[in-house]
């Protein structure tokens, strides 16, 4: 009796071959999602975000970490059905924040050490999957509104992370497949959406599967803008995730939402975000996927899918997902992927039956919830929460109705009488409270050698006329009394992934500022002033554009490259008004175009917090927006 082959597993049929460019040698091969649907029918009628997920499970089937039978509940999934299984994805990469960072490549150390004690050698010891560790958490805005407020920042971010830096250097050099992206480069969402996304993989047996990855940032969401599955997680699943683990997570809901018609005028992605983010708030989607879809969701470029997708963790959802089309593929041509990697992506998406935006009634959804573009009005959220918008021309009155609101309501809970109560501060002029010689210009050979390439410019190594340049803002209000009122505004940044990633709404910006200041429009000099783009392809675009010169001239120079003010690194106020404020129980507020503004988050004396699109605030004069709210 003869033995019949026995196949690696029970879907080996899958493994279909096609053709991943035009290149003489692009072969490949995949696990076919339309060849799986003929076992499983249903297959062709899942959300995009679900099938990718079962790309992942079908491909791993081992027997062993993956079974047969999750591959089965995953193809016959139901929109509506009680959710008891867990699902073991695969993920391609992973990507990590510096904070988050650091404690795992510890364990990689201690690892490799355990390795060479029990007689084995420590390079045995290597992430399973490729890792991204960006440094973007620790830039802090010591420093603003001045040309040399970036580099004054990152000298003092140099010389606090001295250590961890160093550590994260050797990271790099020890392990084949962890990178590290240095300080000055940018937020990690926005260097994982224009550098590190590949569209798809393949391994040494040139078998094709798209990009999914988690990150140890809950933002990693923006990802989704381009098709890529992904959600943030914490330390210990992004390390089993590194050792090429499982990621369980419990089989979810999957909310599509329809976009129809188009933005208006002057309608920005920011303002579609906000209202996006109220809506799926009140429509409870914490722990499902939410899923774009209609002809609307077709008219967004990849930065404004990007900015939705962004805020998922504001509107409680797991991901919040784009399909991969036309627009992505222009995205990625636009970024530098080679020709090669893009005629490989498409073809890929194409043969899984994964390309296009889908229209209403092609996949089977949880429920639909549906949004007209062109009902999106100009918004700002806060002052507490991110799904608290407020349509522009009404924050005025909604400031105070809040300021007498109990806390329940997210109201201040304070008399009416002191709204317009001012509170005279006297401004010393003390300025910065670091000294020249706590500034110490960067060594060649520092850790990850990012001297040269921080700024367009040499490191400027005269701190005292550095520090002296830097704090033109505190000189020109030495000496003043400055009238401080409930809901003035005294942080005004650009800052975080939520809009620095978004080419519309930063040159929007420029051109308001280039209009103000031709108006003769100013900012306050107490106002602390700050952008941090998300990349330094924003600085490039606002130079060649010739709009960076404006937004400085209102005191929006570049202070860093990473979160800053979003996750609570604006630095502090001057001395008098942290004072004024402890003491008159002042509500004064921030505006930023950040994804959180939870109360104490921005800074702990700034009680109201706005999130808007730089536009809205970046240009205005005294005793308006950014002055007053």
């Amino acid at each position: 009796m003869v033995k019949t082959h026995e196949p690696r597993h029970a879907f080996e049929s899958t493994l279909k071959s096609f053709s991943a460019g035009s290149g003489k040698s692009s072969k490949g091969q995949f696990y076919s999602l339309p060849a799986l649907a003929r076992q499983f029918p249903n297959v062709n009628r899942l959300p995009l975000s679900l099938r990718i997920v079962l790309e992942s499970v079908l491909r791993n089937c081992d027997g062993k970490k993956v079974m047969p039978e999750h591959v089965e509940q995953l193809a016959n999934w139901k929109p509506n059905a009680f959710r008891t299984d867990e699902i073991p994805f695969v993920v391609a990469r992973v990507v990590l924040q510096d904070f988050t960072g650091v404690p795992l490549l510890a364990d990689l150390a201690a690892m490799r050490t355990t390795a060479a004690e029990l007689g084995k050698k420590p390079k045995t010891i290597e992430p399973l999957v490729p890792v991204d560790l960006v440094v973007d958490h620790s830039i802090m805005v010591d420093y603003y509104g001045s040309k040399n407020a970036l580099d004054l920042n990152m000298k003092l971010e140099f010389q606090r992370n001295k250590e961890r830096y160093q550590f994260m250097k050797w990271g790099m050099q020890a392990f084949d497949t962890f990178g590290v992206v240095p300080p000055g480069f940018g937020i990690v969402h926005q260097v994982n959406l224009e550098y590190l996304a590949r569209g798809v993989h393949k391994t040494s047996k040139d078998v094709y599967y798209p990009d999914s990855l988690v990150g140890t940032d809950s933002h990693t969401t923006m990802i989704n803008g381009v098709g890529v599955v992904a959600w943030g997680v914490g330390g210990i699943e992004a390390e089993a995730a590194m050792l090429g683990q499982p990621v369980y997570f419990l089989t979810p809901d999957v909310v599509g939402f329809e976009l129809t018609g188009k933005l208006r005028e002057g309608v920005t992605a920011t303002d579609l975000v906000l209202t996006v983010t109220e809506i799926l708030r009140k429509e409870k989607v914490v722990g499902k996927f939410v899923e774009f879809f209609g002809e609307g969701t077709r008219s967004l470029a990849v930065p404004d899918r990007a900015t939705i997708g962004n805020m998922a963790p504001e509107y409680g959802a797991t991901m919040g997902f784009f399909p991969v089309d036309e627009k992505t593929m222009d995205y990625f041509e636009g970024t530098g992927r080679t020709k090669a990697e893009i005629e490989a992506f498409e073809a890929y998406f194409k043969a899984q039956g994964l390309f296009g935006v889908p229209l209403a009634g092609e996949i089977d959804y949880s429920q639909v919830v549906r949004l007209d573009l062109g009902t999106v009005a100009p918004s700002l959220a806060g002052p507490k929460r991110p799904q608290d918008r407020i349509e522009i021309g009404h924050v005025a009155d909604k400031f105070t109705e809040l300021f007498t609101a109990p806390a329940a309501q997210n109201g201040f809970n304070l008399p009416l009488e002191k709204l317009d109560r001012p509170v005279k501060v006297h401004i010393n002029g003390h300025g910065t409270t670091i000294e020249p010689s706590d500034i110490k210009p960067i060594p060649a050979g520092a850790p990850l050698n990012a001297v040269e390439m921080v700024a367009n410019k040499p490191a400027v190594d005269d701190a005292a006329a550095s520090i002296k340049a830097a704090d033109k803002a505190v000189e020109r209000i030495e000496g003043r009394d400055i009238d401080l009122h409930n809901g003035d505004v005294l942080i005004a940044a650009i800052t975080s992934c939520t809009n620095t990633s978004n080419p519309s709404v930063m040159l929007a910006a420029g051109l308001l500022a280039k209009k103000a200041v031709e108006a003769g429009l100013h900012v306050e000099p107490h106002v602390k002033t700050s952008l941090a783009p998300g990349s330094r392809l924003v600085t490039l675009y606002l130079t060649e554009s010739g709009l960076l010169p404006y937004l400085e001239k209102l005191g929006f120079a570049i202070a860093g490259y990473g979160c800053t003010t979003c996750i609570g690194n604006a630095g502090d106020l001057l001395p008098e008004f942290n004072t004024a404020i402890q003491q008159n129980d002042l509500v004064c507020a921030a505006v930023l175009s950040g994804n959180r503004n939870f109360e104490a988050r921005i800074h702990p004396n700034i009680r109201a917090n706005f999130l808007a699109s730089p536009r809205w605030w970046s240009p205005m004069p005294s005793r308006a927006m950014c002055a007053r709210i």
